[in-house]
């Protein structure tokens, strides 16, 4: 079939909107009609370079739509069903995915960093020639064929827009928060970066009973969508931010600090902004081949613990139906995250938006 999707081609070069083939989904696979694709930082890796991948490749790792057609062997899911789409999927049967780790499952992910289906093929091509999928998913297309155990089903009272939310940014954030650190009532949090995965972390950290939720960005506008997700204080980064972080928690630190960015220099910040004995969790993924100084001494003299969550060490079967029931219950606002939505012809403009920092998540849907 044919689809009309957004291409990368090079780094520096804008998203080309083109129409591919699709190929029908093989054994185990599922096709989606995509409703609704969120822009993420981790796709805009590819266009800085940042993230290096097989091209030319369609982005969009974090979609929902419907299912309109499976494969040979495909028996969890069926045709009309709503799935969020997870670009995690996992096997169930492995080490990680038997000690409840299924984020760290290792089965998806030669496949899924070649572009490919577990095949070693791929379903989308362009005159003949091969076409990567992004993640496992490449959602920045009407249609996209995926691994069945990316695909999770949620309620159709929950709306496609924010079952995307949910498959990446949400997920992320607020499992990083509840996961991850395992907050504590009462505890005081610092956010470094208030896109959306920064929002959902302060949206988790509010659910989990934080008394202090500050929120740090370099746009002002971000400020007051922080507050409106939950953020006590808010901060402007800048060579202040970590005496104005101990200022507001009794000279300490922040019991917890989380890096929501993926720049080893913040990464650095936020180990000097948490209190002894704190936690600082890593959230956002830094550039291929980057490194982060972290001092060995300071780490051991002061108790300070550093670590990284995956995809907010979620389990996707058990929490985007979760999340979901919250967000229904009125406990997660994530309709609110949805600053604008977008064509898929306008998507370099959606992309600019998020740079211009002026938005919470903005949404590419599709009629």
């Amino acid at each position: 079939m044919k689809v009309k999707a957004a291409v990368f081609y090079e780094p520096g070069v804008p998203l080309a909107i083109e129409t591919l083939d699709l190929a029908a989904p093989g054994p185990g696979e599922v096709l989606v009609r995509v409703a609704a694709a969120g822009v993420c930082h981790s796709d805009w890796h590819l266009m800085t370079g940042a993230t290096r991948h097989a091209t030319p490749v369609v982005p969009g790792h974090e979609g929902a739509g419907v299912v309109v057609g499976v494969g040979p062997g495909v028996g969890r899911v069926r045709v009309g069903d709503n799935v969020a789409l997870s670009w995690a999927p996992s096997c169930g049967a492995c080490f990680y995915c038997l000690h409840d780790r299924p984020s760290l499952c290792q089965t998806y992910v030669g496949p899924l960093w070649a572009g490919t289906m577990m095949d070693g093929t791929t379903r989308l091509s362009h005159d003949g020639r091969p076409v990567y999928h992004f993640s496992a998913l490449a959602c920045f297309a009407d249609h996209t064929v995926v691994p069945e155990e990316c695909c999770v089903v949620l309620d159709k009272d929950i709306p496609l827009t924010v079952a995307a939310l949910i498959g990446c940014a949400v997920t992320t954030g607020v499992g990083a928060a509840l996961n991850t650190a395992h907050i504590r009532p009462g505890s005081s949090v610092a956010v470094f970066g208030a896109g959306g995965v920064g929002l959902s972390i302060i949206m988790g950290a509010k659910l989990a009973g934080a008394s202090r939720i500050i929120a740090i960005d370099t746009h002002e506008a971000k400020g007051d969508i922080a507050q409106a997700f939950g953020a006590t204080d808010v901060l402007m980064a800048g060579p202040e931010t970590v005496g104005a972080i101990q200022a507001l928690t009794e000279g300490r630190g922040a019991d917890t600090v989380f890096e929501a960015i993926g720049l080893p220099a913040v990464q650095e910040t936020c180990l000097a902004a948490v209190r002894p004995g704190g936690l600082v969790v890593l959230v956002g993924i830094s550039p291929m081949g980057s490194a982060t100084n972290l001092p060995g001494a300071l780490i051991t003299r002061q108790e300070k613990t550093v670590t990284g969550t995956y995809y907010g060490s979620a389990n996707p079967a058990r929490d985007f139906p979760l999340y979901a029931g919250l967000y229904r219950r009125g406990l997660l606002d994530l309709g609110r995250l949805i600053s604008r939505t977008y064509p898929l012809e306008q998507i370099n403009e959606a992309y600019a938006d998020m740079l211009g920092g002026e938005i919470a998540r903005g949404l590419i849907v599709f009629p």
